[in-house]
């Protein structure tokens, strides 16, 4: 694999402001989620009155931190193996698969193409390819499951630049490190500087899921019932299909 390797940016935690104060519910959660949560907590927030503060990361970054001891109410994964490595850490009965995504293939703005197939990153023109950490994160553990599946990982591992979450995998290619990407369809519809190239069948890429749980680490445990329960309601259900999530609840 090729050993230049995309750090791993530090999670950005993000206050939404008001409601009362020392009410918060604390929320760990996928990169990928980025955008959408944000959207759901401007409508959530007013309605409730508790603030959410959302810590964005790699979902393998915010299971160890979890284990670790952190202090996190809700915790939201982008695949099952992060969410089972804190099983130990949740709230019985409180886990649910809220959420899927599909792969997708993004490719810079000024050297647009599309693909009739992922087969096509094998070609000579794609020198660096981005994914997550396929050791690790769970959009890289994706993608290369789907690479081997078509059997084009041998002729492209060489070229993969590992990075430590799918947003800079992304970003790797609107900077113009990387010839191509393989991230989460709903991660390029926020891109100003990428364009979608393919996307994978959901028929056949990999089954992508991502659970919620309530932590028992979290010092609001009914607010995050309460969050629990408005992730899974039809207005919530509704955002997150704009967002081009599918929802599974």
């Amino acid at each position: 694999m090729n050993c230049l390797m995309i750090t791993l940016l530090a999670s950005v935690a993000i206050a939404v402001p008001g409601g009362a104060q020392g009410q918060e519910v604390l929320v760990s959660a996928a990169a990928s989620l980025t955008d959408v949560l944000q959207q759901v907590a401007r409508v959530y927030q007013p309605r409730s009155g508790i603030p959410l503060v959302i810590n964005f990361g790699a979902s393998n970054t915010l299971a160890r931190q979890i284990v670790a001891g952190a202090r996190v109410d809700v915790f939201i994964s982008a695949d099952e193996a992060q969410m089972d490595l804190v099983a130990a850490d949740i709230v019985p009965g409180t886990r649910v698969d809220l959420l899927s995504n599909q792969l997708a293939i993004a490719v810079p703005d000024d050297r647009a193409r599309t693909f009739t197939s992922a087969r096509e990153l094998a070609d000579a023109s794609i020198r660096r390819i981005a994914i997550g950490d396929p050791a690790a994160v769970p959009a890289g553990v994706y993608a290369k499951a789907y690479l081997q599946q078509i059997g084009v990982w041998a002729l492209v591992e060489s070229k993969v630049v590992p990075s430590g979450s799918v947003r800079l995998a992304l970003a790797a290619v609107e900077n113009g490190a990387a010839d191509a990407a393989i991230v989460y369809r709903t991660d390029i519809a926020t891109a100003q500087r990428a364009r979608l190239a393919f996307v994978v069948p959901a028929s056949e890429g990999p089954k992508i899921v991502y659970p919620v749980a309530a932590i028992r680490t979290g010092a609001n445990p009914q607010g995050a019932m309460r969050l629990l329960a408005f992730l899974q309601t039809a207005e919530a259900r509704a955002i997150f299909t704009r967002a081009g999530f599918l929802t599974l609840k």
